[in-house]
């Protein structure tokens, strides 16, 4: 009898080693599962993280291409400013040519002595300024407004007395109760009540 209780002992033994083996084997795979199956997870996640960021690459070259259109919007803008800017200065530059032809055409031609002179011919030149009396008939008579229309009419405006000089050399010495005149317009008027 002691025979066969250590065959059936060792029968035991081997079993025991087997399924200890066998359990280990199931432990790895279970890990190994574990493992794919985490692999799988982050793999999803990685997909996912892929897709967003191909969806959000997709929508930053869609706001690219819209910047670089405004870019070229504003590129000929700023070209055809730049084209208004040259045009200005091309028609600022044959305005100056031409008020530089009517000042010798109205200093120098005409003069009896053909000099240039300071002002224009029938002006008087009263320090700073050039200064002429236009007294019509009193029939003809204008408002200040028309009689302001008519200064600019020839290149000028109703005097104006800017220093004490002006005030004693030319409009001082005009004045009506001097010269006879019936009153002339100057550039200085009423406006709501206070003299402008």
């Amino acid at each position: 009898m002691h025979s066969l209780w250590m065959i059936f002992t060792s029968e035991l033994s081997e079993d025991n080693a087997k399924q200890t083996a066998e359990i280990l084997n199931l432990t790895s795979r279970i890990q190994e599962l574990e493992t794919r199956k985490n692999l799988t997870v982050q793999y999803d996640n990685l997909i996912q993280a892929y897709t967003v960021s191909e969806s959000n690459n997709t929508n930053l070259s869609a706001e690219e291409q819209e910047q670089n259109k405004l870019n070229q919007e504003l590129e000929t803008k700023k070209k055809n400013l730049t084209q208004q800017i040259q045009n200005m200065e091309t028609n600022w530059n044959e305005l100056n040519i031409s008020r530089a032809q009517w000042s010798i055409d109205s200093y120098c031609l005409g003069n009896i002595d053909d000099k240039c002179q300071p002002c224009q011919f029938g002006w008087g030149l009263s320090q700073p300024s050039c200064d002429a009396i236009n007294d019509p008939p009193s029939p003809r008579w204008k408002t200040w407004e028309e009689a302001r229309e008519d200064c600019k009419g020839e290149n000028s405006d109703l005097a104006v007395a800017h220093i004490p000089a002006e005030k004693n050399d030319f409009i001082d010495t005009n004045s009506p109760f001097s010269s006879g005149t019936n009153g002339y317009w100057i550039g200085l008027r009423v406006e709501d009540g206070k003299w402008k």
